[in-house]
């Protein structure tokens, strides 16, 4: 069962039909939409300032999801993914948005609707990624514009998929298994 925690009199408030692996954590003032999945060993934690994720929305394996004292709060649109050992950290995140494995993503940044931040790229603090950018480096800066092909194929595709996939781990018939 998930670790869904109270902290200093808030806690996480989830929408309906979210799925939540066995070890993530979700921490204090959290507030998920609706058909969300939080997969294995992900950490988000509102402590030190509210952290507001939109519906349809997947936070993959080892993501942390933080936010920054007094100052950023961490704000995520619907049909985002955030894919595998990425940190989301004070900032804010629009609709329709891939946020590739091992990003960062960090205070202050902004990143638009129909956007991608490339696998291991690293968004530094205060920047603005406009609605169909793609960015990836380190520093993260714009290599280019994201297609309608990658906009059906990689976000809505990645988005749709997860629902499918958290959707095998509530089969009762797989629940035998080793």
């Amino acid at each position: 069962m998930a670790l869904i925690k109270k902290l200093l009199g808030k806690s996480p408030v989830l929408g309906k039909n979210c799925f939540l692996t066995e070890t993530c954590v979700i921490v204090g003032d959290v507030t998920m939409g609706d058909q969300c999945s939080v997969w294995f060993n992900t950490v988000i934690r509102g402590d030190v300032n509210f952290i507001k994720i939109g519906n349809k929305v997947n936070i993959q394996d080892n993501a942390m999801i933080h936010c920054t004292y007094q100052k950023y709060p961490t704000s995520i649109g619907n049909n985002v993914s955030i894919g595998h050992n990425a940190i989301v950290h004070g900032c804010t995140i629009h609709d329709n948005v891939l946020i590739g494995m091992g990003a960062i993503v960090m205070d202050n940044v902004v990143v638009e609707s129909n956007a991608i931040i490339a696998a291991g790229a690293v968004v530094t603090q205060g920047k603005h990624v406009k609605s169909g950018e793609l960015w990836a480096g380190v520093p993260a800066r714009k290599i280019g514009e994201v297609s309608q092909e990658l906009q059906e194929g990689e976000i809505q595709r990645i988005a749709n998929n997860y629902i499918k996939y958290s959707s095998w781990y509530g089969d009762p018939e797989d629940e035998n298994g080793i």
